[in-house]
């Protein structure tokens, strides 16, 4: 058997564990102890969400990409990308949930061929951990670029003056369309629009984007610690907000702010709407790492979300099965101001 072969069967035993809640098919080829004790912990609470929702897992189906392979002695190591569907029941309703996950699969030769000796992620939601903010909940600019991490792409200048000039005629109040930032959502989820800078760590930024979409105005302000806006690249520089690209600041940002976008926090996540959004503490202390949208309602009323940074469409929204998920994390529902 080929470390190929042994690969595809990760990937298609993976598949059969989100259905039974159980790492039982993998524990034939993979040997990596922490990987599997904390998969029998996420499937755990995994199943004691789906039972709460009442959802019942049917397929799970993983579509694998081989990004790059390096030898290491007699070792194989190969980071792949997963593009993920699970598809269940909630109350004989079909849902259907997508995501991509990228992971470094380090393999060894076994006396029957191959074994699976260690998996790392190689992006988590808890890929942002962010120092205390500063007066006010504004961080450090060095705290928010190391936040936000690399700049991947290009990106050309976004805000013209005629969304300034809109913005500041106070008179004029735009309808959130809720409708169209939960359409741009689905539309961008998996992959960056070329219209943007895209972050190592872009789920804010994503977000932003979206609800953009729905017509919230910029209220540019030029200073990176006030306002929320995009500029995109000027002098080679590029000029967002704080409270553009970085959950921490994004979040104070809609609940301080008295024009322009905004939000009210709610006590539970089924008051939220299409186009709302919810702040994830991992740590309980404070400091919100991670961002997303809702963009659907289950049966119950419940919302799902998508998501960048790990990839996420119609994701439920309270995140359990994420290897970011502590027992002290918290939430904050943000629903919008309906005009601007």
């Amino acid at each position: 058997m080929s470390w190929k072969t042994t690969l595809y069967d990760y990937v298609h035993h993976r598949n059969q564990m989100d259905i039974d809640y159980s790492v039982e098919p993998m524990l034939p080829f993979v040997e990596d102890a922490a990987y599997l004790s904390a998969q029998t912990e996420r499937l755990a609470r995994r199943a004691d969400t789906d039972r709460q929702r009442q959802f019942v897992p049917t397929k799970s189906e993983t579509r694998l990409t081989v990004d790059q392979v390096a030898e290491r002695g007699d070792s194989i190591v190969a980071d792949v990308t997963l593009r993920r569907t699970t598809v269940g029941e909630i109350r004989r309703v079909l849902h259907e949930e997508q995501r991509i996950e990228r992971e470094r699969i380090t393999l060894s030769p076994a006396s029957d061929g191959w074994s699976v000796v260690y998996i790392e992620y190689l992006q988590t939601e808890q890929a942002l951990r962010l120092k205390p903010p500063v007066a006010g909940g504004i961080m450090q600019a060095e705290d928010a670029f190391a936040a936000v991490g690399l700049m991947r792409a290009p990106s050309v200048p976004y805000l013209n003056t005629q969304i300034i000039s809109h913005f500041q005629q106070a008179a004029a109040r735009t309808p959130y369309n809720r409708l169209e930032a939960a359409r741009y959502a689905d539309e961008w989820w998996d992959k960056a629009n070329p219209a943007y800078l895209a972050f190592e760590v872009n789920c804010s930024n994503y977000v932003s984007q979206c609800i953009f979409a729905g017509g919230a105005p910029m209220n540019y302000t030029g200073k990176r610690d006030s306002g929320w806006w995009y500029k995109g690249r000027v002098g080679g520089q590029e000029h967002w907000s704080f409270s553009w690209a970085v959950a921490e600041s994004l979040q104070f940002h809609l609940l301080t702010s008295r024009r322009g976008l905004r939000a009210q926090e709610v006590a539970n996540p089924q008051q939220l709407d299409l186009g709302d959004v919810i702040s994830y503490d991992w740590d309980g202390d404070g400091r919100y790492q991670h961002t997303t949208i809702v963009t659907a309602k289950d049966p119950s009323g419940m919302p799902l979300v998508n998501a960048q940074t790990i990839n996420s469409k119609h994701r439920y929204w309270s995140y359990t099965d994420s290897p970011a998920w502590t027992e002290r994390t918290r939430y904050r529902f943000l629903h919008l101001s309906d005009s601007f």
